[in-house]
């Protein structure tokens, strides 16, 4: 995966390590996953994916997923 820097936009109310949690997830990469390429927890991903779905307002990782594709994050 490519290193983008996430500018900050207001039409996306993620930060900028939400935002690389969504890019991940939206590539279809799990939690471990996720977790061993941003050398963070497990626990710590699981925490980015719940804020994640709050925020932009949907209830699982496929729609985060459209959602992130359909703003031309990944």
């Amino acid at each position: 995966m490519a290193n983008r820097v996430a500018t900050p936009d207001p039409d996306i109310p993620l930060t900028q390590r939400e935002t690389q949690v969504l890019r991940h997830m939206a590539l279809g990469l799990s939690n471990k996953e996720i977790a061993q390429s941003l050398t963070i927890s497990v626990e710590t991903v699981k925490e980015h994916v719940q804020n994640i779905l709050r925020k932009i307002a949907v209830t699982d990782r496929t729609q985060a997923a459209v959602w992130a594709v359909r703003r031309g994050l990944v």
